[in-house]
């Protein structure tokens, strides 16, 4: 006689954890075919390294010894700084790094009707991305589109505003400008775009033509230039002047050059300062090649842990007076969170000491066109959306 039979255990706990367990596996999986998605285009957004004739040239720059180029005065990227400790700061800072609402954009209005060899009007589309509109000619400065300014486009410091046009939207561009080659002022995908949509050069400091080259620029498009040296671009001088900064996309740093730019035609004339901290090639080069019409400052993302290589606003300030600039327009803020001061701090700053050193000022809105000769009022826009 048969023992009687057990009555058979429910299954389905078991299978639910099965099933859960599965899912967590698939899940896992596609978390990590995600991130190595996200990761593929990493090695190539660090950028080429300087080889063969480019590190020839390199290794005879006045800025460039013991493989790296130098600024001319010592300075260092980060400095200790009393009772400021940035991990804790970025932490627990009060500071408020973003705005409250969206930063109000400008659709471009039409470029006023004047005489060619008068015209000079500057529309800037946020943090450093600048176009200048000189004589009949157009020149961009550091373009960057992307979401974020990092290797990554899933990670990184993301945009606060979108760009104000696509560039598809661009005008024809005469040349392109790079400053240096740090993520927010060189971006990959910003670069092979306009490499496909205009035929304009890009005329950048010594080195970062290997970044250029591994990302598909045509050699014939690449300009590459020491402090000091100057291309003609049609009607336009448009020189590689010196800055105080450094650079680098990865680990190794100061393997190209930075700089600031002077584009000049016959008789307009516009400064840009890329990054730099405040020195003493501000006054020489205004001596050499100023007076300017205008100015383009860079005022943000400036802390006392990095005073060699941003400037403060007041110091800003002092650099256009030494450069004998005229108009005075603000550059690298309000796009990107970079560093600890509140976001509307640095263009705050910059408005009190402009009024106090009668410095004449335009701080417009992304995407809003500036006419040099008839710059719109500073009617304080940021502190709206602050």
């Amino acid at each position: 006689m048969r023992a009687p039979r057990e009555p058979e255990r429910p299954t389905t706990g078991r299978r639910i954890s099965g099933s859960l367990a599965g899912l967590a596996a698939l899940a896992g999986l596609a978390s990590l075919a995600g991130l190595a998605w996200a990761a593929r285009d990493i090695p190539v957004a660090l950028g080429g390294r300087l080889a063969g004739a480019r590190a020839e040239r390199a290794a005879r720059s006045p800025q460039f010894r013991d493989g790296t180029f130098h600024n001319r005065a010592t300075t260092r990227a980060m400095a200790p700084a009393a009772d400021h400790n940035l991990l804790r700061e970025l932490i627990f800072g009060k500071q408020k790094r973003r705005p409250s609402v969206a930063v109000p954009l400008v659709r471009p209005t039409p470029a006023p009707d004047v005489d060619p060899a008068r015209e000079l009007n500057v529309v800037w589309y946020g943090h450093a991305t600048t176009l200048v509109e000189i004589e009949g000619r157009r020149v961009l400065l550091d373009p960057v589109w992307s979401d974020r300014c990092s290797p990554s486009a899933a990670v990184g410091p993301r945009r606060l505003h979108e760009p104000p046009v696509r560039l598809d939207e661009l005008p024809r561009l005469d040349a392109i400008l790079i400053s240096h080659d740090h993520y927010d002022h060189l971006d990959m995908a910003t670069v092979r775009e306009l490499t496909a949509r205009q035929s304009a050069p890009f005329l950048v400091p010594l080195g970062i033509g290997a970044h250029l080259d591994r990302w598909g620029v045509p050699a014939d498009r690449i300009v590459e230039l020491d402090w000091s040296q100057t291309h003609r671009v049609a009607d336009l001088e448009i020189t590689c002047a010196a800055a105080q900064h450094f650079s680098g996309r990865g680990l190794r740093r100061n393997g190209t050059l930075w700089s600031s730019w002077v584009v000049a035609g016959r008789q307009r004339r516009v400064y840009y300062t890329g990054d730099s901290g405040y020195f003493e090639g501000y006054a020489e080069i205004g001596a050499e090649h100023g007076p300017f019409d205008v100015t383009l400052m860079q005022i943000g993302a400036y802390d006392r842990a990095w005073p060699g290589i941003h400037m403060f606003p007041e110091e800003a300030v002092t650099a256009h007076l030494d450069l004998r600039g005229g108009l005075f327009l603000p550059v690298h803020w309000a796009t990107f969170n970079l560093a600890l001061h509140d976001w509307s701090e640095p263009v705050d700053r910059l408005w009190a000491e402009a009024k106090a050193r009668d410095v004449r000022l335009a701080v417009p809105r992304p995407g809003e066109r500036v006419v040099v000769d008839d710059p719109p009022p500073v009617d304080g826009w940021w502190q709206a959306v602050a």
